[in-house]
């Protein structure tokens, strides 16, 4: 191996150990019951909002409905859409939880 493909792999290695230590320090925080059911609601009303024909919403309103309020789940209701979907939960949503968004980012 030369130089450069060590240094290269010593500087991701570094890299490496650097993200671990800052997701360690990284902790997701449970959202409160109402802010839980807050964005679980925002998701339904814009899922609601498309042509169920083959059936994508149903779906969609299933996996919403099995999320528990454990951990960070709660952000699976927001990162499940695009940008523009997540624009308009954020539109819909409580300071509260709009607050909680970006503290789980």
């Amino acid at each position: 191996m030369d130089l450069h493909q060590q240094l290269e792999n010593i500087g991701a290695a570094a890299i490496v150990v650097m993200l671990n230590k800052l997701l360690k320090n990284k902790i997701m925080e449970t959202p409160t019951q109402e802010v839980f059911n807050e964005m679980k609601t925002i998701a339904t009303n814009i899922w609601n909002t498309y042509d169920n024909e083959y059936g994508y919403v149903t779906e969609k309103l299933d996996r919403i409905n099995s999320i528990e309020n454990i951990q960070d789940n709660g952000m699976v209701f927001y990162r499940m859409f695009d940008f523009q979907n997540q624009n308009k939960f954020k539109s819909a949503a409580s300071l509260e939880t709009l607050s909680y968004i970006q503290n789980n980012l």
